[in-house]
């Protein structure tokens, strides 16, 4: 098939359109589509409100000025759009309502941490923060970056620029842009590991929105205090020259433009990218927009290339089949020399063909399953320039959460610390967040946030780690190797009360729920069994419920839908097995599931690979006749 030229669609940000509907979590197959007949816009479409406000805020500036200025407690829902590229969601607390009082409003801030990287000195700004002018609590999440709860409207210029001028940024870790870069977060001092590290750096700050409109709105138009701390190792002349470069004329930039990769509307939706190392699938690989896999030479001493995937995605709607989670598909293997421009011809192509039109379809895995991977590829080849090499077979994938002691290779080691569905809290005896600070503020310390919530604390000399344990101990923090299984494993979102999205609980509901599923699976004689479950409040899916051997997600109040057939390597996608399940009935829904499993399960097959093989109407049917 002849490459698709960019310019031919470079007028026109309207290419994508609704995807084919599908009944379930698997994709119906795509006929070999031809891309001109899949993306040459027949008549002018209406985009959609948000693609309005993008424009009109002249990059990202207003109306954020104007909604600061007003005596209020909240900000309009356009100001909430454009707030979500400085990296801030306005929510309010269900908790607090009352009739006829205005609701209790406040702002979650995420922070921008390419690998999940952050230094002792920016954690003690943040834990000041939280505690000033926060709820107290941190929350390490899913895509390797720490976010706070509950800052006052009247508050928000003091923390975003005090976070500015301490070195972090919020910029980016929201929005329809490519959001924090994941990477491994094992801080392994090996030459693949290193390599991962920096890409996820370079592809942070290559993807950064370029607008002036942060440190006007935050920092009065001066410049923050301290530069960015991963910044400091990157040459961001060489960074800027890659931004703006194009390869062979294919239109992957606006020459001049003050954004030259977003232009005026920004990506249609968020983008995620994340970068390992062959077998390492700490970051879900399959769930990213873009996942990167760092290809070494035969010696193991210097990059060769990179592995490309791209598609993925968890986000849907319940009762909306045209919205559904989907897996990644192998895009192909590029040399080292090449990998930014591969990564900005894929950016590119959904910028310029994904669906402006409905939001709820505009995730670039709508564009790729619509066109399937083939055309898709070829529709990225026109940016790229030239074809892809085929896709490197490498170390199957094995998930890590890489919690406990660990060396790093130069002489130190790290401690994985497990942290219940990423909340940084004191309550009780437990007073983790007491002994983090503690940590930082007499060890110095850095951390690193894991794909699972988790938090690593690197370059421990091996003479102190006794000192640390001990720390811990003392605060009431379980060690990582006493942690039960199940919840290691796990992973929640922070759903009620604060995420506007919420139908029902999960982070605070989750310890009890695996409690409960560990008493089943003693009762059922599988005591100590390793089963990955994952619970969201809603079907958006942010902690990556449909790939989970057990998914929960929020389907009503106190009920949820329940997802199968996923597996301990993050590899295939779940199915849903029953579309609401009441809170109250899980046991009994769960224990048919596990007598089939233990009456019929291979030899070292996983929970999720059996309800794979056996498939949504056999175990039904096996849960009709055991219940009859």
């Amino acid at each position: 098939m002849a490459f698709v030229t960019p310019a031919a669609w470079r007028s026109s940000l309207l290419g994508g359109r609704v995807p084919t509907s599908r009944a379930t979590s698997t994709a119906p197959p795509v006929a070999s589509p031809v891309v001109k007949a899949v993306l040459s816009p027949d008549k002018p479409k209406k985009l959609s409100k948000v693609e309005g406000l993008k424009t009109e805020s002249k990059g990202l500036r207003y109306p954020i000025p104007q909604e600061l200025a007003a005596d209020t407690t909240h900000i309009s829902e356009a100001a909430i759009q454009i707030m979500k590229f400085h990296g801030s969601y306005q929510q309010d607390d269900r908790e607090q309502r009352k009739r006829g009082a205005e609701k209790a409003y406040q702002f979650m801030l995420r922070l921008k941490m390419p690998a999940g990287e952050f230094p002792a000195a920016m954690y003690r700004e943040l834990d000041d923060l939280s505690t000033e002018l926060g709820n107290t609590t941190l929350r390490a999440t899913t895509r390797c970056t720490f976010q706070m709860h509950g800052i006052l409207k009247k508050n928000l210029k003091s923390v975003f620029s005090r976070i500015l001028n301490a070195g972090g940024s919020t910029i980016g870790a929201c929005g329809d842009l490519s959001r924090n870069v994941m990477c491994t977060p094992a801080p392994i001092d090996a030459p693949e590991y290193v390599a991962a590290r920096h890409l996820s750096r370079m592809l942070a700050e290559l993807f950064a929105p370029q607008t002036g409109a942060f440190s006007e709105i935050w920092l009065d138009g001066e410049k923050a205090a301290s530069l960015e701390y991963w910044k400091k190792d990157l040459d961001m002349g060489a960074v800027g020259q890659l931004m703006r470069e194009d390869a062979n004329d294919t239109h992957l930039t606006f020459p001049g433009h003050e954004e030259p990769i977003y232009g005026d509307q920004y990506l249609p939706r968020k983008f995620k990218i994340g970068v390992t190392v062959a077998g390492d699938n700490s970051i879900d690989i399959y769930t990213q927009d873009i996942g990167v896999v760092v290809v070494m030479n035969a010696d193991n001493t210097e990059v060769e290339g990179y592995n490309l995937t791209v598609g993925g995605g968890m986000g849907r709607t319940h009762k909306k089949e045209s919205t559904f989670a989907r897996t990644g598909d192998h895009l192909g293997y590029v040399p080292a020399a090449d990998i930014y421009t591969a990564c900005k011809a894929i950016i590119a192509a959904q910028r310029d063909h994904g669906n402006r039109e409905v939001r709820a379809n505009a995730r670039m895995k709508y564009l790729v399953h619509k066109m399937g991977i083939d055309s898709f590829r070829t529709l990225v080849e026109g940016y790229y320039g030239k074809p892809f090499e085929d896709y490197r077979e490498l170390a199957a994938w094995e998930f890590k959460d890489w919690l406990g002691w660990y060396d790093q290779g130069n002489g130190k080691a790290f401690l994985g610390l497990f942290i219940e569905n990423g909340r940084i809290k004191d309550e009780g005896t437990f007073r983790l967040k007491t002994a983090l600070r503690k940590i930082v503020d007499d060890f110095g310390y850095d951390f690193v946030v894991t794909p699972n919530q988790n938090v690593l604390i690197r370059d421990v000399p091996n003479e102190r780690k006794a000192d640390l344990d001990a720390l811990l101990t003392e605060h009431g923090i379980t060690l990582p190797a006493d942690v039960n299984i199940n919840h290691r494993l796990a992973m929640a979102c922070p759903a009620l009360p604060l995420c506007g999205l919420a139908v029902t609980e999960a982070e605070r509901h989750m310890p009890t729920v695996i409690d409960r599923v560990n008493s089943v699976l003693a009762e059922a004689g599988l005591a100590d069994m390793p089963v990955v479950m994952r619970m969201t409040g809603c079907p958006n899916g942010c902690a990556r419920p449909y790939m989970a051997e057990l998914g929960f997600v929020g389907s009503g109040p106190q009920a949820y839908q329940l997802w199968l057939g996923g597996c301990p390597d993050q590899t295939r996608l779940a199915y849903p097995y029953d579309e609401k399940v009441k809170d109250a009935d899980l046991e009994a829904t769960l224990r048919p599931l596990l007598a089939a499993y233990k009456e019929d399960r291979a030899d070292g097959e996983s929970f999720g690979a059996f309800t794979a093989r056996w498939g949504k109407d056999a175990l039904h049917k096996y849960a009709a006749e055991r219940v009859g």
